[in-house]
């Protein structure tokens, strides 16, 4: 699983009034993974925003920002109640824990000193990781929420990475990621996810506008390619591929889908009979007439139409018009003459 990105639909560690409408906007860009605060909204108004995160097929998440116990096991009931996903924040794991027993919500609490509101991350980065260490002992701690960028410490990475070290469960990043070079650097620390909300409410992620809409899917799109996940292919026309060579019978690669080949082929008149042992292959036609001879019968096979030929199934492709254009998807490992061999016989592929 690569790098989480959760949108907390809040600002100032406090649910913002609009985050009906901002929920809308992140679900049509297909964030998965969103969180609220518990407190700034009333509680009806936060079971129907985790009803529609549900819905939608969403994590949500609610995290803790209060520093007594009595209102941090409030919130912690009220978490049950709303029936979050995941639990963020919070110090006191003692009394959190037994409010959670029983339920599915997996807990992830601040480790650190915790003080103000808007909270922050205070001590050194081996008091930091001591606490992470003794926080991830407790049965049921699914990991950590980290205010990392809410720390006055002068190398926040390292941080990160000492208590990524210590916790040995995921943790999440939160506290003022507001560009890709943070995100990137809690990626290298080994983080599990983190949290951005302010920065795209106020238009402060760069990107080419200030749009909430524009601002999450900069953000998607950074991730996705943090996480490796954008596509490096775009577009081919088969008109121009087949159009960039002329000889028959030799295949062209041009493309690949895990271990099977997309390749190009002409063909002219008849080609051998063969089988292939271990490898089914796909003719699909692309421009002219193609006959498919087997020992039973014959298949004529028109422009726009495909038939698949099993392994071990004796054929004998012929190219009833001057030239036969034909799409092939078959396994990497199959050469075109099968258990024949002859002049025909096309061991190196060239590509297109």
């Amino acid at each position: 699983m690569g790098l989480r990105f959760i949108f907390m639909l809040t600002r100032d560690d406090r649910t913002v009034p609009e985050a009906a409408s901002h929920l809308e906007t992140a679900l049509e860009l297909g964030v998965r993974h969103i969180g609220f605060k518990d407190i700034g909204l009333p509680v009806e108004d936060l079971k129907a925003l985790n009803a529609r995160i549900k819905a939608k097929g969403a994590t949500s998440y609610l995290e803790v920002v209060s520093l007594d116990r009595d209102s941090e096991t409030a919130s912690a009931r009220a978490a049950v109640d709303i029936g979050v996903d995941v639990l963020l924040g919070g110090t006191r794991v003692t009394d959190v824990l037994p409010i959670l027993k029983g339920t599915k919500i997996e807990y992830f609490p601040f480790p650190g000193q915790i003080t103000g509101h808007p909270s922050v991350l205070e001590g050194s980065i081996e008091e930091i990781a001591a606490s992470a260490r003794a926080l991830v002992g407790h049965d049921g701690v699914h990991g950590l929420d980290l205010l990392a960028y809410r720390s006055p410490l002068p190398d926040i990475p390292a941080m990160i990475a000492a208590v990524c070290e210590a916790a040995g469960k995921p943790v999440i990043v939160a506290g003022s990621i507001a560009d890709r070079e943070r995100i990137a650097a809690v990626q290298n620390a080994g983080a599990a996810g983190f949290t951005i909300g302010t920065a795209a409410l106020d238009g402060a992620y760069p990107a080419e506008g200030t749009a909430l809409a524009t601002q999450l899917a900069a953000i998607v799109r950074d991730v996705a390619d943090l996480n490796g996940h954008l596509s490096p292919f775009g577009k081919k026309s088969l008109d121009r591929a087949f159009g960039s060579f002329e000889d028959t019978w030799s295949p062209r690669i041009a493309g690949q889908i895990n271990n099977m080949q997309i390749k190009l082929a002409k063909f002219a008149g008849a080609f051998t009979w063969h089988f292939h042992e271990t490898e089914d292959e796909l003719f699909l036609v692309h421009r002219g007439r193609l006959l498919m001879k087997f020992r039973d019968r014959e298949e004529i096979l028109e422009e726009g139409e495909f038939i698949v030929v099993p392994h071990g199934i004796e054929h004998c492709p012929v190219a009833l018009t001057e030239t036969c254009e034909v799409v092939l998807l078959e396994p990497g490992t199959t050469v075109n003459t099968g258990t024949a061999s002859n002049e025909r016989r096309v061991d190196k592929l060239a590509e297109v």
